[in-house]
């Protein structure tokens, strides 16, 4: 029902101007050439205005600027047509061409909605926790830092963060992802999705205008005034196009009528013969499908990646997608998850693996670097009862040294225990046992902290920074697609960089890069290859994202900087929206082609008819707003695109292989000691 009232709306006007038409050419069979004609001409003249007056105005502004467009043709043909007497031919023209500017506006307006429809579904008000009371507000007054209750089955408010309870939430609207997610503290939720059956505190992060949805919607409007090389040829074509059109139609009405070389019956007129092909070449030679080709595809192409959880900023950038044969990835935050986590513990001198990681997080709650969060978290998820620290000393790029208990725990790096007179730490040197499997765990490019509880050594953890699971299987599908080479850029250890490479299926992977070293890398590929792509989240991403053809931040993760910076935002920190993006972008490309052949190629057939007089008017203007809805119907397509490219099974991440080779340098993040917090890792 709703979908019909919106035709009904989008067609108004031409379906007014086809009744007055009907009526008109119905009266002027009844009438004749009576004293009632003039119902006739007013019928007819109607339908004139209704239909014409929009393009008129429009036509008529241009021209007087000294630029002739389509509009200005089909105009100028139906009043020609009615001058010569073809006044129900002149009235058909412009009830066609209405009528494909309606269904264009119709099919058009399908591919915004589909955008703009998200900011509806974001609820208008919101129960804010203030002063201890739970109170509604709308959601404009939300303030960053304010928590927001969100019922279960109320759609979220806020982009934020969950600071309490647990729920699944369907984040479709926003991500794409067609199961709902589990929530829990610590998840980032977005304003739009709907909560499921648990009760979630969330702690806003962004203010309303700024949340993801408002910025998707934003993007996509702002998507559609951006063009794409195509369509700026296009429109540059049709700048030189039209004014060549009407020279021809002025010659192919005067010059054959002149030189006698129209034939025709007795007691007809060359001139009119002249003027009624001039006519039907005006309606087939108007580029109105090649004008529409472009925007129709590029519009369905945006909207459907924003609604598959990718965000493109413009039609250039979705077509310079189709062209990617290269791709530099950065490795923190893009390829691996950007967070550490507690891969193995090894106890010794008979402890249990559970008092090693307690001692480590009792020290650990007190710092805010991601290893302390690793061990926390690791501590938090198997339900460990963690003892409160006292005398809590940092030593610097080292490790941790505490009272828990009544008894000196130590956590670190192996250096933490080292014995010379630098060292801070009065404690034994490491033994034997412990130092070798320090030494094989590191060389599988992983981070160390060794806790020892007085003078023994009771065990080792290991952590790593674990790639993506989907990170090998989406670049055996870029791979696939032709996108090669693949490079991965850190400013990480080249170790454990070529490690991760090895583990996602990279063979170019080039560490201990500082962000000018970045842009030296992507401008290298882009010398050998014809678009080069960028994927990073960080703000030493930010300058290679500008620098690459096009840039692709990580949306959920990544910085602002980086956001800005990139074309492209992936919504989901999920690395298979990569080669969906490029398949989006071939498909949108390969569209856009078809439209300009079809539109191209129908004028190729109907000016040569035109000209030779085989080409009635109306069937010129069938045939002319056929190929223009066609080339629209078939953009449209895109907004059902699926991506066929085959996925590779999502690799299993080995439990001890890959991690940052910064050991202990987290030791500087203490919070108790007033030491600001320090990441080791250069992404």
């Amino acid at each position: 029902m709703r979908i019909g009232l919106r035709l009904l709306q989008d067609l108004a006007i031409p379906l007014s101007a086809g009744a007055l038409l009907l009526a008109g050419w119905g009266a002027n069979r009844w009438i004749g050439d009576g004293e009632q004609r003039w119902i006739v001409w007013g019928l007819l003249g109607l339908s004139y205005l209704i239909a014409g007056a929009e393009p008129a105005i429009r036509g008529a502004a241009l021209a007087l600027r000294g630029r002739f467009d389509i509009d200005f043709l089909m105009v100028v043909a139906a009043l020609a047509a009615a001058a010569i007497g073809e006044v129900v031919d002149g009235g058909l023209l412009l009830f066609l061409f209405a009528l494909g500017h309606g269904l264009e506006k119709y099919a058009m307006g399908q591919a915004r909605r589909a955008i703009s429809a998200l900011g509806s579904i974001a609820p208008r008000t919101v129960h804010v926790l203030r002063n201890n009371q739970e109170i509604e507000v709308p959601v404009e007054s939300v303030e960053i830092g304010e928590t927001v209750v969100i019922r279960p089955g109320e759609r979220v408010g806020v982009d934020g963060r969950v600071s309490a309870g647990q729920s699944a939430v369907d984040q479709a609207p926003i991500t794409g992802e067609s199961v709902p997610v589990e929530k829990s503290r610590g998840d980032e939720v977005f304003a739009g999705t709907l909560n499921g059956d648990g009760a979630l505190h969330v702690t806003a992060l962004r203010v309303a205008a700024d949340s993801t949805m408002a910025r998707m919607i934003r993007l996509v409007e702002e998507a559609q005034s951006q063009k794409s090389r195509v369509q700026r040829a296009a429109d540059r074509f049709t700048r030189i196009y039209v004014p060549v059109v009407l020279l021809m139609v002025v010659a192919t009405a005067t010059v054959p009528p002149a030189l006698g070389w129209i034939a025709v019956a007795e007691g007809g007129s060359a001139w009119k013969e002249a003027l009624l092909r001039a006519i039907a070449l005006l309606v087939g030679a108007s580029p109105c499908a090649l004008a529409i080709s472009t925007p129709a595809a590029v519009l369905a192409g945006v909207a459907k990646a924003a609604r598959s959880g990718v965000l493109i900023k413009g039609g250039a950038h979705l077509e310079s997608l189709a062209l990617v044969t290269a791709m530099a990835l950065d490795k923190t935050g893009t390829i691996t998850r950007g967070r550490p986590e507690v891969t193995e513990i090894i106890p010794f001198d008979g402890a249990e693996p559970e008092r090693v990681l307690t001692l480590a997080a009792a020290l650990e709650s007190q710092s805010t670097h991601p290893l302390a969060h690793a061990i926390t978290t690791a501590a938090e998820s198997r339900s460990l009862a963690v003892p409160a620290v006292t005398n809590l000393v940092s030593v610097k790029g080292k490790g941790l040294v505490g009272t828990v208990e009544g008894r000196e725990i130590r956590v670190g790096a192996a250096r933490l225990f080292t014995t010379d007179e630098r060292s801070a730490s009065k404690g034994p040197a490491l033994p034997a046992e412990v130092a070798t499997a320090v030494h094989d765990l590191e060389a599988g490019a992983q981070t160390i902290m060794v806790v020892a509880e007085g003078d023994r050594f009771i065990g080792v953890i290991a952590l790593m920074d674990r790639p993506r699971p989907e990170a090998a299987g989406a670049i055996a599908r870029l791979q696939s697609m032709g996108v090669d080479p693949i490079v991965m850029l850190t400013g990480d250890n080249p170790t454990v960089a070529k490690a991760i490479g090895a583990t996602v299926g990279l063979r170019d992977v080039r560490g201990g890069l500082m962000p000018e070293d970045k842009i030296e890398a992507v401008s290298e590929l882009a010398r050998t290859h014809r678009a080069v792509a960028m994927v990073g989240d960080g703000v030493n991403d930010a300058p290679a994202l500008a620098a690459a053809t096009i840039g692709i931040a990580m949306g959920g993760g990544g910085t602002d900087v980086a956001l800005e910076a990139a074309d492209v935002a992936l919504i989901r920190d999920d690395l298979d929206r990569l080669p969906f993006a490029i398949a989006l972008g071939r498909a949108s490309r390969r569209v856009v082609l078809q439209n300009v052949s079809i539109s191209m190629g129908m004028v190729g057939v109907l000016i040569p008819l035109a000209v030779l007089g085989w080409l009635p008017i109306t069937l010129a203007v069938i045939l002319h707003e056929g190929s223009t809805v066609a080339v629209v119907l078939n953009g449209l397509r895109l907004l059902g695109f699926r991506d066929t490219v085959p996925r590779e099974p999502r690799a299993a991440t080995p439990s001890a292989s890959i991690a940052s080779s910064t050991a202990g340098a987290h030791a500087e993040a203490v919070a108790g000691a007033g030491v600001a917090a320090r990441r080791v890792e250069a992404s």
